[in-house]
Parts: C-alpha cells; structure tokens; sequence
C-alpha cells in the first residue's frame, strides 16, 4: 500500500518530469495553485494530509499519464522500500524537497476585494506566486503582499514582499496588515486589541495612531517578515 510519502513523492516526481513545479502542475490541472505546496502535506497539529483521488485523477489526465506510471515512476526510485528505514542524509539526496511557495498579490488587489475569504484567507486560483523564505515554516494560508507605492515608507518601500499568515495568533507590538470593511489595506503595528475596538500605531512616526472598531475591520492579520 503506497504511503504518505510516497504518494507525494510521485506527485513530485509528476510534476519534474514534465519541467513544472508542484504549484504549476496544480495549475495546469485546474486546481488551486497551493495544493500540492510541502505546506499543505502536514497540518498545524501535525497529521498527515494526502491528495484527493480527484487531484491525482486531473494531473494524470492534464499529463497523459496512466496511474500505473504515477506510482511507478516512485517505484523506480525506491518508492517501495519502505522511507523510513532509510538514512535520512541519504534520503533527502534521493528525494530533495521542492522550494516552498506561497501566493502573492499587491496592495491594490487586497483592497479591491474577492481574494480572501472572511477570516483573512486567501481563496480563488491564478496567483503569481513566491518562494518561501524559510524552508519548511509556512502553514496553511500563508501568502505574500508586495508593497506598492510610498505611503509605508520609510518600513516598507515599493516593491517589498511581505509574508503574511492570518493563521498567527496576533499579539501587543505584532506588524500586521489590516484591511477594513470599505477595502482600505494598510500595514500597521498592533498597539491594543479588545473586543470592541483595535488600537494601530503607524509604522512612519510622523502619523498619528489610529483607532478603528471592530466592526469596522475586514481582517487583520500578522507580518512574518519582509524582503527589505
């Protein structure tokens, strides 16, 4: 019986032998372009997550491919023994993993509305995308915003891609980007929280502090790191 591994370790091997990336083969395929990211393969508590026979069934169909070939192809490589017997240092030379991705789109787009969903999401196909820049350490959800325009400088400039997680508890003195309900987007520091009201300092000291209420907000959600 192929395993968890092993199943995704021919969704990789799919995708290279067709020269595309995991986020391309899902694209050509008519599926959402983070499907088959590393960071979609393990949940946050820590349970394994396999493709849909769905999923598989529209690669190997975009790909002309047979679902003998699919877990052949693995076989070939050793898909059959059984990974974790292996040595690890061995292992991760036969089977590299691939650069982790994540979704990006500009300030513009986040504002005008239809690329998240309530809880601050990202949802919807077509992303450009970037690479992750730490190995193995995004989640579910996490994407990139790419700053446009002078108005967060002198933090962030034109062209910076920030990392963002709406998965991320929010915490006093956390960088977030918040977007209210009349589709203004803006990067700020969390000064105070409760449930009625969201206190924000900007990032530029020669603007005021802002207060919004709660009911006012779309979504916020916290800056894991920037490009600068």
């Amino acid at each position: 019986m192929p395993s968890h591994r092993s199943v995704w370790r021919a969704v990789d091997a799919l995708a290279k032998r067709h020269d595309l990336s995991v986020s391309g083969l899902a694209r050509r395929a008519g599926l959402d372009p983070t499907a088959f990211n590393p960071s979609k393969r393990i949940s946050r508590d820590g349970r394994e997550r396999w493709p849909s026979t769905e999923s598989i069934s529209k690669i190997l169909q975009v790909t002309g491919e047979s679902f003998d070939d699919f877990f052949s192809a693995d076989m070939d490589r050793g898909g059959g023994t059984d990974p974790d017997q292996e040595n690890p240092s061995d292992l991760s030379m036969k089977y590299p993993r691939p650069a982790e991705t994540v979704p990006l789109l500009g300030f513009a787009q986040a504002g005008a509305g239809g690329f998240f969903d309530p809880a601050g999401f990202p949802v919807g196909q077509g992303w450009d995308e970037v690479p992750f820049p730490v190995t193995g350490a995004s989640e579910a959800g996490t994407y990139a915003l790419e700053v446009s325009g002078d108005s967060m400088e002198p933090a962030y400039r034109n062209g910076d891609i920030l990392i963002i997680s709406p998965a991320q508890q929010l915490r006093r003195g956390d960088r977030v980007v918040v977007r209210t309900q009349n589709g203004e987007v803006m990067a700020k520091i969390l000064f105070r929280q409760t449930s009625r009201q969201v206190e924000l300092h900007s990032l530029n000291p020669d603007h005021p502090p802002r207060t919004l209420r709660m009911n006012k907000i779309d979504w916020i959600a916290r800056i894991l790191w920037a490009s600068q």
